[in-house]
This record gives C-alpha cells, structure tokens and sequence, in this order.
C-alpha cells in the first residue's frame, strides 16, 4: 500500500523515480476512503541513499533538456510545452491551465494515448521509410512507446495508453485483425489486477471513457457524416435511368470530407463519453469543449513531435534544440490563444448537479434526446432551437447587454471573497485597488475590461483575501507603481509583497493622508491611515491589520465613491470625525462585516453601498445587521455573490450601479 509524502523544500525539486531516501517525520491516519496506508509529514531535509537508476537519470537530463530548451519561448508558451509533450507541469502558467480547464482541454497537459499514438505514429512511418519489415516496425513503436512512457513516467493515463499501444503493436507485428475494444478491455482488466485502486482513480476512468467513445461511437458518427470511401457500381437494370434526386424528395442527409468528418467525430465522442464522468467528478458540463479541440486538433501533433525530438537532441546539441522548439512554440501560441477565447465564452462551463442525481438527470436528458434527434422534424426544430440558443448567446446578448458598460467609471470584481476593484483611468488603462484572492480570477476580470496597462496598484492591507491575486494583475502588464498602507501591521505577509515587486521591479510606495492622483477621469484622494499615529487596535486577530487599510476617495464628473479596505469600527468612528468625507457610492469596508460604525456609515450620505463577498463563505458575511443598517440609512445594497461583477457608470446626472449577472 502506498503512503502519501507531504514534504517542502528545494531538496525535492532534484530528486528522480528510483532514488532511495531516508527521512525524519510523523505518521498520520489517511482520509478515510482513500488508498493509502497513512499521510508522513516530513520534519527536516531528505537523505538520499542511492543515485537514480540510468534509465531514469537519462529520462531526467531529457525532460530538463526540454524545460532548458523552451526557456527562449515566451512564459506561458515555456510552461505548457513540456506539460504538453512530457507531462511536465513545473512551470505550468495558473492562467493557462485555468483557461485549459475551462476550454475542456485540461487533457493536453495531462499525458495519454494521444501523445503515445503520436509517437508511435511517427516511429512507423520512420521504420517504414527506412524499409522495416512489419514484425520490425511493430518492435520499434513498441520501443519507442516505452521509451516514451519512461520520459513521461507512468500516470494512469499513460499507462492505459501504453499497454494497449502494446497490444496493438502485437497485434500488428503478427498480422492479426485489431480490435480496438477488446485491447481497451484487457488493458482495463491488466491495470486493474495490478493496481486495484485505479478502479478509484477518475483520471483512469476519464481516460478510459474517452478511449471507448472513440473506439464506439465516432467511427459511426464519422461514417454517418460522410459519404462511402467508394460508391457501389449502380445496379443493371438502373443503365439509362435518371438518378438525380427530385425536387422535394429525399436527397439524404448533409455529407462532409471524410477528414473533416473525423475531425469532428472523434473529439464530439471522447466529450460524449467522459461527460458522465465529469458530472459525478465536478458538477459541470463543457458545451465548448468540442469546439475548442476540434480548433487546437492540427497543433497538437507538430508541438508533440517537435517538442519531444527537442527533448532528444537537447543533451547533445542545446542549440538544435533551441531551434526545434521555435515552430513547437507557434502550434503551442495557438493552443493557448484558442483556450483563452474558449474559455471567455458564455456559458462556456455550465454548473450542473454533482453525483448520483446529476447522473441519474443526464440520463434522462439523453433519453429525452435520442428519440427527438432520430425524427427528422424534431431534429430540425431541436437543432434551429440550439442555433437560435447560440446566437442569443453569441451575438444578441453581448449587443444588448455588453460588458463592461460604455464609460464605466469603476468596476468591483467577482473575485470572490475578498476585494479586487478597477478605477477607469483611460483607453485600455486602469488603477486596480486590492488584488483579491486569485490571481486567475483576477487576471479574468482585467481581460474582459480590457486593461492593458496599470498606472497604480493600491494594495490596502496585506491580508490574502487582498493580495494573494497579485500575480494576476502582473500578467502580461505594466504596472507603474505599488502604494501600500504606511502602517506595517503584518509584517510578514507584507514582506511577501515587496519581494514580489522587488523581482518584478515594480516601485512600491507609501501613501500619506493628502496623497493625490488624478488618472482619466478619476481623482483619487488618500484619506487614511496616518503614519504617525499609532495601531488602532480591535476585537478580532486580524483587527490591527483591517485598521490599517489604505482609505482612498475617488471623485468623478459627477460623484464619488469612498474606498475603505476593511477597516472596522474603530477606525471608521476615526475616519468620521474629518470633516467633509462624503460620498455617492460607498465600498461597504470588511466585505460587510458586523463590524460597521452606525455613525460613520451615515455621515455619508451613500445612495448605493457594493459589498465584494464570496457566496456561502464560511464568516457570514455580509452580516444581517450590517443589511438593516444600510437599508435604515437608505443605500441600495449590491452584492458580487449575487449581481456578479458591479460597474459604476454616469447615468441620468448622477451615478448608478449596473451588475454584470452571475
């Protein structure tokens, strides 16, 4: 029985399969349900006893030869290369493999049988050009598909794929009919006897699934959408007669390329298959998976070959190598250019129940379906139903209902819980305040803004829920310069930041009470904390850290909104006694905790209060007593878990809130 080792430190990053180590470290019960004999938490440093075998020192030097290759590549196209080709995730851009997930294509980083067929692929048409006899040329895929599955090490995927590679290449150095299905079966049946708890495993099971759809249903699917390879000589007694379809009669249903209708098929049955199993796995559906791998279908194969040859040569001629993976770049360029669009889409990822229940609601889905799709009426009223689906989506609503909304002034992000906010600061610009909790989240909302460039970051307080997203405004953007709270409550955490910004060069600043930029149509105002007063102390662990939130005021054409972090009720009672702090909108501090001055919330004189909240979040926020407070005073309450992003726009002479949707 294995044991799960939760271990840290750069000892590990150097280590290889077959090494043999000691270590120091505590015993722990394992999560009931799962395979494993017990958790050992690691104290200390590892001793390594033995080397790595060669066969596994060698597959090491060419997985790094391809990390050192892909260095000349641009940062996401470096990290997904060897994901793509060997498996190696090391240096997998968050974002990308976001973008991945949500596209459906979170398979290409993972290794299977489309990377070992590729391989082998290729080592037959090499064998054969070379004049190999067909026992031959079966022994060299063999080869090369274990050689393959050494350098990618063994995953589940990899190993299904690599036995019933083997299967067939048996099979075909014999001379024997292949059977596709039965291979898949004995392969099953073989892991499982030997590691029972892949019958655990929904990897194995998602690999599994999309072997058999296409083994199953896309030769069907394929054949249905394209004519016969050859048409049959017309019978002798039709010589003469008129064949041509009337007008009106059946002319039979739409024909495509026999490519094209393989390129559809197969990747329409490998999503048919495994969806079951992604809906007991995630409670989700991906309507735009298909779509999005039928696009990226022409790049895989180059990147992979390209990728792995530059992996070979790369011990031995790092230049060639360089070069190999140039052209492996642009195929792996458009496979993240596809996943990014892929996943912007509506309704890309469709939430749908987990479980027995969200099974049991498919199936009958699909029992619904199949009579409807085989009738030809009902097919054409489902199928004009699904396309006039698409376009509302597609088109109508984001004519109707764009986003953002023209001359949004700022935008509160769905980050969550936690704060991430975007000040309109001109043309692809735009001053972001707090970073919230999620890089990739982050990231997202200043793409669908369109923010290219940052000429000021304010990070509030360094409490994660407002700056752990940091890297994602980073991503692919100019940032000018970084203001942080002059109270250096939390030390630690703050220490996090500036060497962040110290790697990025990324000026860091203190703000003082007074502080002013005016940014497009934006001013922006410091209003608190005062470096020379003290901590303001509260009544929970975090309080000193709240208090000391960077307060700003921004104004507009016509009105403002006031900014506070999560100050509490300490500092706000403080922050009321400066005389003329009125605002139009109001950032309700603390993610509307119950932690809010009566007072200070109605010195305002707020119309509308935004409270940045995650749904079903364990501290209860917004407090119910925080709600009636703002409903006594007269401000409109808008939520993110509910109204999804809120933009701040100029309408009718003043202000006014327009929510995205969830």
């Amino acid at each position: 029985m294995p044991i799960t080792v939760f271990a840290s430190g750069s000892d590990w990053s150097g280590l290889l399969p077959s090494q043999h180590l000691q270590v120091t470290g505590r015993l722990a019960k394992p999560t009931p349900g799962d395979m494993v004999a017990a958790v050992l938490l690691v104290q200390g440093r590892p001793r390594v006893l033995t080397p790595p075998s060669w066969l596994q020192t060698a597959a090491g030097s060419l997985r790094s030869g391809l990390r050192a290759a892909a260095d000349t590549l641009p940062p996401d196209q470096r990290g997904l290369l060897p994901g793509l080709v060997v498996g190696d995730v090391s240096r997998m851009d968050p974002q990308v493999a976001s973008d991945l997930r949500a596209a459906g294509m979170n398979h290409l980083h993972a290794v299977s049988g489309a990377n070992l067929a590729i391989v082998a692929g290729a080592a037959l048409a090499i064998s054969r050009l070379v004049g190999l006899s067909l026992p031959a040329r079966a022994g060299f895929a063999a080869l090369a598909m274990l050689a393959f599955a050494v350098v990618a090490r063994p995953s589940p995927s990899v190993l299904r794929a690599l036995l019933m590679g083997l299967v067939a290449a048996i099979a075909l150095g014999t001379g024997r009919a292949r059977d596709g299905l039965a291979a898949l079966s004995a392969t099953v049946l073989l892991l499982m006897l030997f590691a029972p708890e892949l019958a655990r495993s929904y990897g194995f099971a998602l690999s599994a699934a999309a072997t058999a759809g296409i083994l199953i249903l896309a030769p069907r699917w394929r054949d249905k959408l394209s004519p016969p390879e050859s048409d049959p000589e017309p019978p002798a007694n039709a010589k003469g007669r008129d064949m041509t379809p009337r007008p009106g009669g059946s002319g039979g249903p739409c024909r495509f390329p026999r490519w094209i209708a393989e390129a559809v098929a197969v990747p329409a049955a490998a999503q048919v298959a495994v969806t079951p199993v992604l809906v007991l796995m995630s409670g989700q559906l991906t309507p735009v998976a298909v779509l999005a791998n039928l696009l990226v279908a022409p790049a895989v194969a180059p990147a992979t070959l390209l990728g792995f040859g530059a992996a070979l040569v790369a011990p031995l001629w790092p230049d060639a190598a360089s070069l190999l993976v140039v052209p492996a770049g642009y195929a792996v360029g458009w496979i993240i250019m596809v996943a990014r669009w892929a996943a912007e889409l509506p309704f890309a990822t469709l939430p749908w129940p987990s479980g027995l229940l969200g099974l049991g609601l498919l199936g009958l889905a699909v029992a619904v379906a199949i009579p409807v799709l085989r009738r030809r009426a009902w097919r054409t009223v489902a199928l004009t139903a699904a396309g006039a689906a698409l376009v509302a989506v597609l088109v109508v609503r984001p004519i109707a209902g764009p986003w953002p909304p023209k001359g949004w002034l700022m935008v509160m992000c769905d980050v969550g819980q936690g704060d991430g906010l975007v000040i309109a600061a001109g043309q692809g610009r735009g001053v972001v305040v707090d970073a919230g909790p999620d890089p990739i989240v982050m990231d997202r909302c200043l793409r669908r803004l369109g923010v290219e460039d940052v000429p000021l970051l304010v990070l509030t307080h360094p409490h994660a829920d407002h700056v752990d997203g940091l890297a994602g405004v980073l991503r692919d953007r100019r940032v000018g310069a970084v203001v942080v709270s002059p109270q250096r409550a939390g030390a630690r955490a703050a220490a996090g930041v500036s060497a962040t910004l110290a790697r990025r060069r990324v000026p860091e600043w203190t703000a003082a009470p007074g502080s002013r930029w005016r940014f497009g149509p934006s001013e922006l105002t410091v209003l608190a904390p005062d470096p020379e007063s003290g901590e303001t102390a509260g009544q929970g662990e975090g309080s000193v850290i709240n208090n000391s939130s960077v307060v700003l005021h921004v104004r507009w054409r016509l009105g403002s909104i006031l900014l506070g972090g999560d100050l509490e009720t300490e500092a706000q009672d403080a922050l009321s006694h400066q005389a003329g702090v009125r605002a139009d909108v109001l950032k309700v501090p603390h993610h509307g905790s119950n932690r809010q001055s009566p007072a200070f919330l109605s010195s305002l004189g707020a119309r509308a209060a935004l409270i940045s909240v995650g749904a079903g979040n364990d501290y209860g926020h917004p407090a119910p007593s925080t709600l009636a407070l703002l409903r006594r005073i007269g401000a409109t309450t808008y939520r993110t878990d509910q109204s999804g992003d809120l933009a701040v726009v100029e309408r009718d002479g003043g202000l006014a809130v327009v929510p995205r949707g969830p």
